[in-house]
């Protein structure tokens, strides 16, 4: 099926990446900092496209292919709707994690709580999301990279893990040597190869005789498979995402605020979190977190959907669909260019894992062993661990990924096992009586709600959401003014480094920012016109596709406006600062 042309581009692409890794290895051997944060020193461009490289993994596009299979363009909303949480990390929680910092969101923890509770918070966050959350993500990438293996060269599972475990040692050997700046630029250069890749696929695709061009394509698919929007209320013979009221309500009005979920976290966290910290200064945060909002939403997509729906006409009959887009690869790329997309999608999978890796490694480091085991370890003790529990991660999550099948529904325990946590992870930073127990009771109570609401009532989403929701809230409220606020001294400490907006009243008259006026009503307008902004582009570049001119030219000037607004609002903020 490969021709050596191709051989040589996959070799060529692994001589090439491994190689730029080990050229930072010296200047990730310094300190903690430069290995996990790159010495706080990249460019925004740098920082937003190594966000967008590590949100696509092996197996974003054929989850896309099956979301368009089963619900047309607009089963994307499933994943759509994060953006408004998306927008609210990068205008009210970007300037202020780089201002914070910290090396890690976990840090953040005993930054902004005091006490034995916050301690225990740290290290228990640092474990469960550094080792246990970490591994079944990576288990999941690599169980999308063997499906891939499968479809594509007919290699069995038993075969395909041991290929990604040479995939992850490579990784584990230029992550755990180059640390977070070689991480970031080798992202870039993956996510420009697997965009080219997926382009270059979509173009083949649709220009191929069976389709006949974007002409062929629009005459050959439902319209229903086209529709941007999905239909509200339950509509028997609906075609396309029909969603009742109860499930849109959880979807598009509480979901991207009141869960936690890994790399769409309420007020930013994870890697995203990482990348803001690491960029030059608070407006290279802002621009960078900026940048991966509107590539994350607007750019990708695309190639994958047009794809999606060439399989729905050129395999019509598929059992598994997310199989038609790596079907597609393989009857419609020429020699060399086979090579090149197989380096697109080994590009996406080895962007996610290395940044999972250096990611995973930071917690297990940083806020576990120097924290909990050795403060006093030098420079070089600390990367040294930091490498090997690069290695660590690398070995358990290879072994997970061989002890699974599918961990599909593992994303919708997760939504709904973090529901109501979202909203303390917002309002810790502009509310002052937060304080540990609020995080610590809003962490344990939705598994509890889960549990009842699923086994005992046997309710499913949305139900089952809307009560985890509710019994979270009330609890950590609850918990929050039972429990004694975060000791004054350092409370202020954090509010002075910080300088947050919101409700600091007893704050603010031991601060010397009390003269400084509110600016949350300008980063409102500032959220809500870049929302506007992107999801106008987004449909622009499908009208623009699809030749749908009218359509076009209404979305280009609502876009425009949009970035006016927001252009105008922006500079009133303070938020870009150097």
């Amino acid at each position: 099926m490969l021709v050596t042309l191709d051989w040589m581009v996959i070799i060529g692409f692994i001589v090439l990446i491994v190689g730029i890794g080990l050229s930072f290895t010296r200047r990730a051997g310094k300190d903690l900092s430069s290995f996990f944060l790159g010495g706080r020193n990249l460019p925004w461009y740098i920082a937003g496209v190594s966000m967008v490289a590590t949100t696509f993994a092996a197996d974003t596009p054929l989850a896309v292919t099956e979301l368009v299979a089963q619900n047309g363009i607009s089963g994307n909303w499933l994943w759509w709707n994060f953006l408004a949480g998306g927008m609210l990390t990068t205008f009210f929680f970007s300037n202020l994690w780089r201002r914070a910092e910290v090396l890690t969101e976990v840090e953040l923890i005993e930054m902004r709580y005091s006490g034995a509770p916050a301690a225990v918070l740290r290290g228990f966050r640092a474990i469960y999301l550094g080792l246990f959350m970490n591994v079944i993500i990576i288990g999941w990438v690599n169980l999308a990279l063997m499906t891939l293996l499968e479809g594509f060269f007919g290699i069995p599972p038993e075969v395909g893990i041991w290929w990604c475990a040479l995939g992850m040692g490579l990784v584990a050997i230029y992550s755990s040597l180059s640390g977070l700046l070689g991480v970031a630029i080798t992202d870039t250069i993956q996510f420009i190869i697997a965009m080219t890749g997926c382009i270059l696929l979509a173009v083949f695709v649709v220009n191929s005789e069976k389709i006949g061009g974007m002409q062929g394509l629009i005459a050959q698919t439902p319209e229903w498979s086209r529709n941007f929007f999905p239909t509200i209320g339950e509509s028997g013979g609906v075609k396309g995402l029909a969603i009742g009221l109860g499930s849109f309500v959880a979807y598009f009005a509480c979901v991207w605020w009141a869960s936690w979920y890994p790399g769409a976290e309420p007020g930013g966290g994870g890697y995203v979190a990482q990348r803001m910290m690491s960029a030059k200064n608070e407006k290279h945060a802002v621009y960078a977190t900026l940048f991966f909002q509107i590539a994350h939403y607007c750019i990708r997509p695309w190639p994958w959907i047009i794809v999606a729906l060439a399989a729905l006409v050129l395999y019509p009959d598929l059992e598994n669909v997310r199989l038609g887009y790596v079907y597609a690869m393989r009857d419609f790329l020429p020699a060399g260019l086979k090579g090149l997309l197989i380096v697109a999608f080994f590009a996406a999978y080895m962007s996610t894992i290395s940044t999972q890796l250096n990611w995973g490694a930071s917690y297990l480091t940083n806020d576990f062993y120097l924290r909990f085991i050795n403060k006093k370890a030098s420079d070089k003790q600390q990367v040294t661990i930091a490498r090997l529990a690069t290695i660590l991660i690398s070995i358990i999550g290879i072994i997970v990924a061989s002890q699974i099948n599918s961990i599909s529904g593992m994303w919708g325990f997760i939504i709904e096992c973090g529901a109501g946590l979202g909203l303390v992870l917002i309002l810790r930073w502009y509310w002052w009586r937060i304080n540990a127990w609020s995080e610590i009771v809003a962490t344990i109570a939705p598994f509890m709600a889960y549990a009842f609401s699923r086994f005992v009532l046997q309710w499913e989403f949305p139900n089952s959401f809307f009560v985890t929701v509710g019994f979270t809230t009330i609890a950590w409220i609850t918990a929050t003014f039972l429990t004694p606020p975060t000791d004054t001294d350092h409370l202020a400490k954090f509010y002075n480094k910080i300088r947050p907006d919101g409700a600091w009243g007893p704050l603010k008259a031991l601060s010397n920012h009390q003269d400084k006026k509110s600016q949350l009503g300008n980063l409102i307008i500032c959220w809500l016109s870049a929302i506007v902004m992107t999801y106008s582009i987004l449909f622009l570049m499908g009208k623009l596709i699809f030749m749908e001119w009218t359509e076009s030219a209404i979305f280009a000037g609502v876009a425009l406006v949009a970035f006016i607004v927001l252009r105008i609002f922006l500079k009133r903020t303070r938020i870009l600062a150097d």
